[in-house]
């Protein structure tokens, strides 16, 4: 906060710290910046570096990332015998060592507390506390600066936590326990909220901050909920056609189904690419591990019999669209390898599947294919499945991309998999009969291309997919 108290200025905080203690992880989650460089190697930050944050240009709040500690017991030992005028300290201090290079860290991280700044204090919470920390803790203390102390536990281990928190109230207004590389956004939200406590003239600027960055993402859900229904309506009304004479049919076919796999391929990895943007991950590209479900490819048998609806929740789902229903029933087997030819297969209409022992058979292509005259069109999807396969696979990107802090790092952690009933690892075989109406509705109203009908099923789309990010956001973390 700035010396003037005026409430209107953007609130300034500086992440404070002994090097390598993940203060400039902490600021990256914090500012949602991923362009923050966070480096294993101790002392790397030598100048204090401002990440303003801004929701539509403006910019609400602003964390500045400093230098560790240099040469903290000789500056404690100089504030102590300081004699001037104490709004003066800070000031005084930073001129009569400006020339000496043992100080320099020192006097370049004070400088932001100097102007005003708020501190946010990180240790490191999987060691012990050192007698070099509470000289850091007391020269923070004397600066008089508005402090929260954040024990950055970036493993399990809390053996340390309690005799850190214990030094931490005798020289803090605040004390935050904080995984910078597992919080989420409400964690990240309850950190900031609590930032409000450590001085009364904080609360006013501070409740806007949270106001504006809660408008900012619940926008950021209404825009992902648009960019997946305008993937899933283009790819479910796919329609193309090409010239094929007598004999080239199967040639033809095989083509066009080639086609438009790399198109919904295509599709989807841009909208995913949308949906990070909007999340910030504007950098690092959030590879996913390669056991992830994510990383299979899109029309892999292993996609298909991990995700979307099991068997009998399909048949109810061909019972109620029926309309979907094509002609003529792939010779495959449910359990065959879904390879370039037997992917068009699929389980929809209950009046064209069967049992045969214990296998079930595919029904209708996945798309419905017509030959006139010289010409052969394949398109639109006849098959829900597909549907529910691209849901599942948004649902899990959103979910990763909002739960992968902003300090994150270490990509070859495990992805989070959810296991549903009947076999499946996504989501959409655990919603209610009325959630899954919604989707059948849609995938007809756009099969049949009647617009205003399509307006109608995608706004109940949309609600349910806010739905199922609000219940995401709210899920605990790995």
């Amino acid at each position: 906060m700035n010396e003037t108290g005026n409430q209107s200025e953007t609130p300034v905080f500086a992440i404070i710290g002994h090097p390598n203690e993940g203060k400039s992880s902490v600021l990256s989650t914090l500012g949602e910046d991923d362009s923050v460089h966070i480096s294993p190697t101790p002392g790397e930050t030598v100048v204090c570096q401002a990440f303003p944050v801004r929701i539509d240009g403006k910019e609400i709040i602003r964390f500045i990332d400093t230098p560790g500690f240099q040469n903290p017991r000789a500056t404690l030992e100089w504030l102590r015998n300081y004699t001037g005028p104490p709004n003066r300290m800070l000031a005084n201090f930073r001129r009569a060592h400006a020339d000496d290079p043992t100080f320099h860290d020192d006097c370049e991280l004070l400088g932001p507390v100097e102007e005003g700044a708020g501190v946010i204090f990180v240790v490191d919470g999987s060691r012990p506390v050192r007698r070099v920390d509470l000289a850091e803790m007391e020269v923070l203390r004397l600066t008089g600066a508005p402090r929260m102390a954040v024990i950055n536990s970036k493993d399990d281990d809390a053996t340390y936590i309690q005799d850190w928190q214990t030094e931490f109230r005798k020289h803090f207004n605040s004390v935050r326990i904080f995984n910078s590389n597992r919080a989420n956004y409400a964690q990240r939200i309850e950190l900031l909220e609590s930032l409000k406590s450590i001085d009364q003239r904080l609360e006013p600027v501070l409740r806007r901050v949270l106001e504006a960055f809660q408008a900012d993402w619940e926008q950021r859900n209404i825009r992902t909920a648009n960019i997946l229904i305008d993937f899933f309506r283009d790819v479910l009304a796919y329609r193309k056609s090409a010239p094929c004479s007598r004999g080239e049919e199967e040639h033809v076919r095989r083509h066009l189904q080639e086609r438009f796999q790399n198109y919904v391929t295509q599709e989807e990895r841009e909208a995913h690419a949308a949906i990070r943007r909007l999340f910030k991950h504007n950098i690092f590209n959030l590879e996913l591990p390669p056991q992830s479900i994510l990383a299979a490819d899109l029309f892999s048998e292993r996609t298909w019999e991990f995700l979307g609806l099991n068997k009998n929740q399909l048949i109810v789902a061909g019972a109620v669209g029926g309309a979907a229903l094509g002609l003529g029933l792939d010779a495959m087997t449910f359990g065959a390898s879904f390879g370039a030819a037997s992917i068009i297969g699929g389980l929809i209409g209950a009046s064209a599947t069967a049992f045969k022992g214990n296998e079930f058979f595919s029904g209708v292509r996945l798309l419905g294919m017509q030959a006139g005259g010289e010409q052969l069109q394949l398109g639109p999807v006849n098959n829900v499945q597909l549907l529910y396969i691209l849901l599942d696979r948004a649902l899990l990107f959103y979910g990763h991309v909002i739960n992968w802090a902003h300090g994150r790092r270490d990509y070859d952690a495990a992805s989070r998999q959810e296991v549903g009933s009947g076999g499946k690892g996504g989501y959409v075989s655990l919603w209610s009969s009325e959630d899954r109406r919604v989707c059948e509705r849609f995938f007809q109203a756009v099969r049949g291309g009647r617009e205003q009908e399509i307006e109608v099923c995608a706004s109940a789309l949309h609600r349910l997919l806010l739905t199922q990010f609000a219940q995401l956001a709210e899920a605990p973390k790995p």
